[in-house]
């Protein structure tokens, strides 16, 4: 799940990112120096059953994004210091992020309830934003999945549009790096190391005023407001929206993909990527 920053004064913000100290105000308006230590949030231990149920989630539904510790990924930022985890509680910031989806950022809505994310939550807030713990002690591969078990899998889920003798003749030689496939076969694009984007076709929006006109083009932003786009003849344009009215339509080309995301298990991801790097 890709998560977006609060706003935060940009002194604030980059002493938070980099650890550097942070000149306040003490008493008498002299100046304080802020420690990294306390830069960030301290938390009470969570239940360890909460923690887990919460790790399970976020290794099928985040992981591929945000890293399996939640520091980044391939092509997900960093949870752990981002502004808005930091000042969540119990998953009520980052709920409507997860269920609300950033599509145009490249991230899908999840169907998880307010208590899934609490949990997940509870993973993500067990790291210290600024300490190293055994989490970060990497498999030294990922090829650890059934390749038979994912070729079975590819067949019943992904042969309707693939096929390894056709768009995907060669992939694996395509992938130097395991983990940048797995990223790519996941949501194309999304990772680096693979094939150019050039290549992929951007998500188009087709808006459908009242009258019956229309206007469409590549869409720029999205939200309950308004939608951005830019027509065939290259031009911006911004569209007031009110409820449904216009009528707006996505058209995104790895919409298949994206709707796979919350249904793959670790070891769906994992077979597939143990079979694909036989594609050669």
């Amino acid at each position: 799940m890709r998560i977006s920053i609060r706003v935060l004064s940009a002194l604030t913000l980059a002493a938070a990112l980099h650890g550097q100290q942070t000149p306040g105000r003490g008493r008498g308006g002299a100046p304080q120096i802020s420690s990294p230590r306390t830069a960030y949030p301290e938390r009470p231990p969570a239940d360890p059953a909460v923690v887990e149920r919460g790790k399970a989630l976020y290794s099928v539904n985040c992981s591929f994004c945000h890293g399996s510790e939640a520091r980044g990924g391939e092509s997900g930022p960093n949870l752990i210091r981002a502004q808005l985890v930091m000042n969540d509680q119990n998953g009520e910031l980052i709920a409507p992020v997860v269920q609300n989806g950033r599509v145009v950022q490249g991230m899908p809505k999840f169907d998880l309830s307010a208590a899934q994310i609490s949990d997940i939550a509870a993973f993500i807030h067990s790291f210290k934003v600024g300490g190293y713990d055994i989490s970060r002690q990497r498999p030294p591969s990922i090829l650890v999945g059934d390749a038979a078990a994912g070729e079975a899998y590819f067949k019943a889920t992904c042969a309707s549009c693939h096929s390894v003798t056709g768009d995907l003749k060669g992939f694996a030689a395509r992938f130097p790096d395991p983990k940048a496939m797995q990223q790519w076969w996941l949501i194309p694009g999304g990772g680096r190391g693979g094939p150019a984007t050039g290549n992929l076709k951007p998500v188009t929006v087709t808006v459908t005023q009242p009258s019956g006109q229309k206007v469409e083009g590549r869409l720029i932003r999205i939200d309950d407001f308004i939608v951005t786009l830019v027509d065939s003849d290259d031009n911006t344009r911004t569209i007031r929206r009110t409820g449904d009215s216009p009528k707006v339509e996505l058209h995104d080309p790895i919409k298949a993909h994206r709707d796979l995301l919350s249904k793959y298990t670790d070891k769906d991801i994992h077979n597939v990527t143990a079979y694909l790097v036989t594609v050669k």
